[in-house]
């Protein structure tokens, strides 16, 4: 495909960041699943659902906070509610605090999640709240790092080295969110079910980015209404950035939108600079513990079972297997829930240790059903965990975004944590826990998205924690 040249602003991150300062400006991240942050670094992320961790979190002029929500293991209904909830409170806090928020619905890069009921839920949230809906909704999966990008609407996801149109991924099959559009404009009519006009999506292409760039950009952010979808056509964080200095002039115009995103979005919305890989340093500044790591898979998706059989004969890893039949059954459940976490304990003792799903997927008789096992599975994983923490290990390690959801709260009590980093570019946070079980404090709590990296990066990731 033949793009216009790259419109790159040396200073762009600069003006973003001071933009801010000035307006006194508030980023807020409603994350569906703890893996959003991937592209960010030095920023809070509230695991409680509770408006004073929020006030705490946003703070000061230009904070970014990352709200943990996981509404995408959760059914569109209560995902609705929460969101809405969320949103409501969110919108009251700025109103108190009289400073102007952003509010970035962080979805998946590959389009799974309730991205349609999640953005009318905080439209209606904003409504209540002051009186006033968005201008416009701007629509921004791509992801950088992960190789997800939009050109001409239509939204790519490198395979195997090779650009695949979303809709002809495995993604796009995904049991609960599947979807078959590749062009973004044509996703929105589709995930709502027809109810939203292809007509009403509009575009801001690479053209009006690369070709007109801030100027032309907050001109066409400037003639939104209506709460209408805009697609950003992206590639490159210079286009992204490019898009949110218009976004910026926009806004001092008087328009105001709201961002359902993937993660590289939030990256450059709050004007941070690219930060390398954490080093062991970083992750321990006193040193690192002696305690063996513990790595916790949920994630079903084909890459995630590649990536797990690599590990498994690279990092010589005990194995300890949750039975998914068993803990679906309720008079089975508690039993094999106490024995499974004495066994991870005592091999923590010895030897870093893999917690998993057994690998056959289980799913119910509709995506509700599907949804409400896979909750339940994840659950008794993290109480596993939870049971685990006497055996103080070193690190925590979880696979998969609603397994590493459940596995922060149920399993270490996590409500407030620090995104250090990234174990690789743009890829797997790292989070030190501030407030949390208190076994689980300050011992380094690394996220791994279900649907990134290749067959290696598991593996690779295990020997960085474990260390020399």
């Amino acid at each position: 495909m033949t793009l216009p040249a790259e419109l790159a602003l040396p200073d762009a991150r600069a003006r973003i960041r001071a933009a801010h300062l000035r307006s006194g400006r508030r980023i807020v991240v409603l994350d569906d699943d703890p893996t959003g942050s991937q592209t960010v670094h030095d920023v809070t992320a509230v695991f409680a659902l509770d408006a004073a961790e929020y006030a705490q979190a946003l703070a000061g002029p230009g904070s970014t906070c990352f709200i943990l929500t996981n509404s995408r293991s959760l059914s569109e209904p209560d995902a609705v509610r929460l969101t809405y909830r969320a949103g409501c409170e969110l919108f009251a806090l700025a109103a108190r605090m009289g400073v102007p928020v952003s509010v970035v619905s962080r979805g998946d890069s590959t389009l799974r999640g309730h991205l349609i009921a999640e953005v009318r839920a905080l439209l209606a949230a904003r409504r209540e709240v002051t009186g006033r809906g968005f201008d416009g909704v701007l629509l921004v999966p791509c992801y950088v790092e992960a190789g997800r990008f939009t050109v001409a609407d239509t939204h790519w996801a490198m395979v195997d080295g090779h650009p695949v149109p979303v809709g002809e991924t495995e993604f796009a099959r995904d049991v609960t969110f599947g979807y078959s559009s590749s062009d973004l404009r044509d996703v929105v009519v589709e995930k709502s079910r027809g109810e939203i006009d292809r007509r009403d999506v509009l575009s801001l292409t690479l053209e009006d980015i690369r070709g007109g760039g801030p100027q032309r950009v907050a001109e066409v952010l400037s003639g939104v209404r209506g709460g209408r979808f805009v697609v950003v056509n992206a590639v490159t964080y210079a286009d992204l950035e490019v898009a949110v200095l218009g976004l910026q002039e926009a806004e001092r115009g008087g328009r105001a939108f709201l961002h359902r995103s993937g993660p590289s979005f939030v990256r450059a919305l709050a004007g941070l600079e690219p930060q390398p890989p954490l080093a062991a340093r970083q992750i321990w500044p006193a040193g690192r513990p002696s305690g063996h790591g513990l790595v916790v898979v949920g994630s079903h998706v084909g890459l995630t079972n590649s990536q797990v059989e690599v590990a498994r004969g690279d990092a010589g890893m005990v194995e300890v297997v949750v039975d998914v039949p068993e803990v679906l059954d309720p008079s089975r459940r508690e039993r094999q829930g106490r024995e499974t976490a004495q066994r991870v304990a005592g091999a923590l003792a010895q030897s870093d240790v893999l917690l998993l799903t057994s690998r056959t997927v289980v799913t119910g008789g509709d995506a509700d059903s599907s949804l409400r096992l896979s909750r339940t599975v994840s659950q008794a994983v993290s109480d596993v965990v939870r049971g685990a923490l006497v055996a103080r290990p070193g690190w925590v390690l979880a696979k998969g975004g609603i397994t590493s959801h459940d596995v922060a709260i149920r399993g270490l009590g996590i409500r407030r944590a620090v995104v250090l980093g990234q174990l690789l570019p743009g890829l797997v946070s790292v989070f030190r826990p501030v407030e949390a079980a208190p076994d689980a404090v300050g011992v380094p709590y690394v996220v791994f998205a279900g649907n990134v990296g290749d067959e290696h990066t598991l593996a690779t990731v295990i020997e960085r924690m474990k260390g020399p």
